[in-house]
């Protein structure tokens, strides 16, 4: 029997013209997007991020996180069994950050996977469209209890860019959901930069005022105690906050 061989130069080529099809079509399908408006809370494909009280009065650093469909309503995971939407829990948006849906893989089934992981992607969960992501993401937290230090809004938005393997990685979890935010993210106003970090300046000027230096040592403990936390059971011991 004669085997056929095709040049690797051919099959290259026509990989390279399936792949840019596939790319063209994907991004044909994706319609653009509203401007975003912060006075009608609509922040199209973006991460969000408001300060959490009490909490963010001691560790700035730790907010309330969410997630916005392609109309620019938020979901959030806001409670046990409950996912908010389109009403921001913990007040209005302070900080946000627009996601590119080019970097997201949408496959209706296996064939359609444009990632590097695709069986991986299957496994856990995949979809066809960016909505349609955040809704399977919301009907799985619809389960589940909230619990600030193990399975939080974090955890949410972190399954939701899992889902559609943002910037192709299926690691997201709550440190890098965070520092994506923190880092990347721009503000809404000057105002919401003063009602992230005031109440955090008089705690602490209240109490080095009438504590003194130790009060400084406590907060920055608390502070660091958090870090370690959420670094131990993000990266060393993943079952802690498995959610």
């Amino acid at each position: 029997m004669q085997h056929i061989r095709f040049p690797v130069m051919e099959v290259k080529e026509a990989y390279d013209v399936e792949h840019m099809r596939s790319t063209q079509s994907i991004q044909h399908e994706l319609w653009p997007l509203d401007e975003i408006d912060p006075k009608k809370a609509k922040f199209p494909c973006c991460l969000v991020w408001t300060p959490l009280p009490i909490v963010s009065w001691l560790a700035p650093f730790i907010g309330h996180v969410g997630i916005c469909r392609e109309d620019g309503a938020i979901l959030d995971f806001a409670g046990s069994n409950f996912v908010n939407a389109d009403d921001f829990a913990f007040g209005a948006v302070a900080r946000y950050l627009q996601l590119d849906r080019t970097q997201c893989c949408f496959a209706a089934n296996l064939g359609g996977h444009t990632c590097k992981s695709g069986y991986k992607h299957a496994e856990f969960g995949t979809a066809i469209t960016w909505d349609d992501a955040l809704q399977s993401s919301s009907r799985h937290f619809e389960h589940k209890t909230y619990n600030l230090f193990t399975c939080n809004c974090h955890s949410f938005v972190a399954n939701c860019l899992n889902r559609i393997f943002y910037s192709g990685s299926m690691s997201w979890n709550m440190i890098n959901v965070a520092g994506l935010v923190l880092l990347k993210g721009q503000w809404v106003d000057s105002m919401s930069v003063l009602r992230s970090f005031l109440p955090f300046l008089l705690v602490l000027s209240l109490g080095v005022f009438m504590v003194g230096w130790p009060f400084l040592v406590a907060l920055l403990s608390f502070s660091l105690l958090l870090l370690v936390w959420f670094l131990l059971g993000s990266y060393c011991f993943k079952t802690l906050l498995e959610c």
